[in-house]
């Protein structure tokens, strides 16, 4: 992952109070992400016999700061802190495993898994990825009926560790999943097997869902209908999120796209963008109704976005692939390749073969 991040600043003087904000980094972020993190983060760098102050500095936390209990800082503080941290260590995993995650790692994993049909066998070959790079967790996706849920078993103790490592990457899987279909995924539940520390309540600003502690196992579960649903990101969005990619493990994710952008993404990422207002509504969670109705405030119908869809896939399947048009028809939706000619030339103003062999050498 390569994260930018500001130059660094001079630290910042001791502080006793409970927030650790510098001018600058404060305005829109809170100060909800308790010292304890931080301290994770300088543990790692003095397993490795280093010092932690340019990352602190980047971050513009003190160091005196850091022995502050109930001290807070921002979540874009965490987030500068860590991608110091992940390339001045070049372990993405910040010592949690008995060998390093080298810089790029979880977006190998990204990578591996953003050609997935859906969500669920997306998530299921990210986890069985990870199992790969270390043997001290393992990762299961698993689906219960109504419900599905990622399950997380330490194979070795974690010690100090332990805490800042399970929440992280269930964390990162969470947002890399909403981020995946452009959708917050609401949880039912996270559970984790240690008791719960003094910072407790951040844990629901983070996963939005009740959260268990002292629990059997470190688990997070959600609505099992969310497996089947297609991802909306390619390769080139996955490039360019790799670039910051960090916020969406600090922070809960928000949908960047609006309506609008959504349902085009639907529309593209069905086989023969074919989808109903019916299933569309469902997939986007909302009534039949309010589509029509926002889709009409934005200027647009879903047949126009059905059209512009196809449109596109048409014109890039006739010059990218030599593919007869009869299965161009079929992949676009259409229910004969003379309706697709028809539906072309009113697009485009000349036939598919003519727009063909205009275009390619």
């Amino acid at each position: 992952m390569e994260v930018p991040y500001p130059s660094a600043s001079p630290p910042l003087p001791p502080t006793a109070a409970a927030h650790v904000v510098p001018a600058g980094l404060g305005a829109p972020h809170p100060a909800l992400t308790p010292m304890a993190f931080v301290q994770a983060v300088v543990q790692a760098y003095q397993q490795r016999g280093l010092s932690p102050a340019s990352a602190l500095a980047t971050a513009q936390i003190a160091p005196e700061a850091v022995q502050h209990q109930h001290a807070r800082i921002t979540a874009l503080q965490m987030e500068l802190l860590c991608a110091h941290a992940m390339r001045e260590l070049d372990d993405e995993a910040l010592g949690w495993f008995s060998r390093r995650l080298p810089w790029g790692s979880y977006g190998m994993l990204a990578r591996a898994s953003i050609s997935s049909p859906n969500l669920g066998l997306a998530m299921a070959r990210w986890c069985r990825h990870h199992n790969l790079l270390t043997d001290d967790i393992a990762l299961q996706l698993h689906h219960d009926g109504p419900q599905a849920r990622i399950e997380l078993r330490t194979l070795r103790p974690l010690g100090a560790m332990q805490e800042f490592c399970l929440l992280s990457v269930l964390r990162n899987l969470h947002g890399l999943a909403s981020w995946w279909v452009d959708h917050p995924i609401p949880l039912l539940q996270a559970r984790f097997p240690f008791p719960a520390p003094a910072h407790a309540p951040v844990y629901e600003v983070l996963f939005q869902a009740p959260v268990v502690f002292a629990a059997p196992v470190t688990s997070f579960s959600f609505a099992a209908d969310w497996l089947t649903i297609p991802l909306v990101r390619d390769e080139a969005a996955l490039t360019a999120m790799l670039q910051r990619a960090l916020p969406i493990q600090v922070r809960p994710y928000r949908p960047s796209h609006n309506l609008v952008q959504r349902v085009r993404q639907a529309l593209a990422a069905h086989a023969y963008c074919g989808h109903t207002a019916e299933s569309l509504a469902e997939l986007l969670h909302l009534a039949p109704r309010s589509l029509h109705r926002q889709l009409q405030q934005a200027g647009t119908s879903l047949q126009q976005l059905k059209d512009e869809v196809r449109r596109q896939k048409a014109c890039a399947l006739l010059l990218r692939t030599d593919m007869p048009l009869k299965r161009i028809a079929q992949a676009c939706g259409f229910a004969s390749e003379k309706s697709f000619g028809r539906a072309f030339a009113h697009w485009l103003g000349m036939p598919p073969q003519q727009f063909r062999a205009a275009q390619r050498p």
